[in-house]
């Protein structure tokens, strides 16, 4: 690309294209995500509200899906409402510093949900491996840690993000290929050489997707080994049944960033808007399918749902 097309000084907004080539059903796919979304924030709000209010929950598994859905809570109102907005009104220009604001929250919040979904299959393992030490070890400290941390790698991680991008100078049509400012998808738009950039994206999402991936994995072995040394079926299955709504977090969060990335790395003939809605289910999924699946194993959850629909009816 031409000098003659770049620009030294930082855009002062964005244009988000949405998802190319899917306008004709902009207004199904609009009523679609807004159900979802909507969805997505009724169940993690009414999840919240049912955990403080019930004193029987307050232990370490809800404690952290607490954390699960307030993450899921950023993730979903990150970036869906200014997608609806294009979707709906066709309200497709973000501000610079906004578009940085959001790349920065949404990519941040992931890495932490990342680091939950690990600590929670290490709550799994030490209630189901070391269930007499459960309460011993996974205490308020050590849960609050587990917090801080969290927070702590994701935003060390994703701090240099905006100044990574403000050094570089950006081509005169700031056009974004996708519905929400996607680290790649920005970087695509700088008229000079973004190696380190590309490197320094796909060397931390493969350190935290990698890293975290092995560990879960691992813990679920250990977790494995120990229920089929049980005596019964009936407490085998049991001991599973514990593990199912956070196999299923798991899946929910994981399966949609792995297929999309390798879509992204080999489909290179895939069209683009399969690329961006790949994208937006790895950020919409996992909010929508938490509160249902913790709603619906959960059995104190179930109960207390279930009162409060009689009482409306």
């Amino acid at each position: 690309m031409s000098k003659a097309n770049c620009s030294n000084q930082l855009p002062t907004h964005f244009i988000l294209l949405g998802i190319p080539g899917l306008e004709p059903v902009y207004l199904y796919l609009a009523l679609v995500f807004t159900i979802v979304y909507l969805t997505s924030v009724m169940g993690n709000l009414t999840l919240l509200f049912i955990i403080k209010i019930d004193r029987s929950l307050h232990e370490p598994m809800y404690f952290f899906l607490c954390m699960l859905s307030a993450i899921d809570l950023v993730l979903s109102n990150s970036t869906t409402p200014k997608m609806l907005g294009i979707l709906w009104s066709n309200n497709n220009e973000i501000y610079f510093e906004a578009c940085l604001t959001q790349m920065f929250f949404l990519h941040s919040f992931a890495i932490i949900e990342s680091a939950l979904l690990l600590a929670m299959s290490f709550d799994r393992y030490i209630a189901i491996c070391h269930p007499l030490r459960y309460n011993s070890i996974l205490t308020n400290l050590l849960i609050t840690g587990v917090g801080v941390l969290a927070v702590s790698r994701a935003i060390a991680l994703m701090t240099p993000l905006p100044f990574l991008l403000k050094r570089l100078p950006f081509c005169s049509a700031s056009v974004i290929h996708h519905s929400y400012c996607e680290h790649m998808a920005v970087v695509k738009l700088a008229c000079v050489d973004t190696t380190f950039n590309n490197i320094y994206g796909l060397v931390v999402a493969l350190f935290i997707v990698g890293l975290d991936l092995i560990f879960i994995v691992w813990s679920y072995i250990l977790i494995l080994q120990a229920v089929f040394r049980l005596a019964s079926a009936e407490a085998r299955f049991k001991a599973l049944s514990t593990c199912a709504a956070h196999i299923c977090a798991i899946l929910s969060f994981y399966v949609p960033v792995v297929l999309s990335s390798v879509v992204h790395r080999f489909g290179k003939d895939v069209p683009i808007h399969i690329h961006i809605l790949l994208a937006n289910v790895y950020l919409m999924l996992p909010p929508l399918i938490n509160p249902i699946v913790y709603g619906v194993r959960t059995k104190q959850i179930r109960k207390i749902i279930k009162s409060a629909f009689n009482l409306v009816m």
